[in-house]
């Protein structure tokens, strides 16, 4: 059973940072790409980052590349999101999950999820 914890979120002003962490417990996080994704009020959840289990291929959705950051730690079992420069349309729900393979593919591709952290950015 993977288990996905998120921490890091909080009040920010605009222009700000903040940096999410999510410990995964179980063996499979260091063969597991792992994503972010946010979910803001009346909206549908949607994709923010995607990591590879090596940490070599990197995506990003477009509204924050140059933005934010993806990395990981297979060592410590984290994946974070440094996110900078962060805007009031950043608040959302932050969700940390594990994808069911190594490489990044779609966004059906992640079976296990936190229970989010709240990220709110005042103007």
């Amino acid at each position: 059973q993977v288990q996905l914890v998120e921490s890091g979120g909080g009040l920010v002003q605009a222009g700000g940072s903040l940096r999410l962490s999510c410990v995964a417990s179980g063996r499979t996080f260091r063969d597991a790409a792992m994503a972010w994704f946010r979910q803001a009020p009346g909206k549908e959840r949607e994709f923010v980052a995607a990591i590879s289990w090596t940490g070599v291929s990197l995506k990003y959705d477009d509204s924050v590349k140059g933005r934010f950051t993806i990395s990981r730690d297979n060592a410590k079992n984290t994946v974070y999101l440094q996110m900078n420069s962060l805007k009031p349309e950043d608040t959302a729900i932050y969700y940390c999950a594990q994808g069911n393979t190594r490489v990044i593919l779609g966004d059906t591709n992640y079976n296990d999820w936190g229970q989010g952290t709240q990220v709110t950015v005042s103007s």
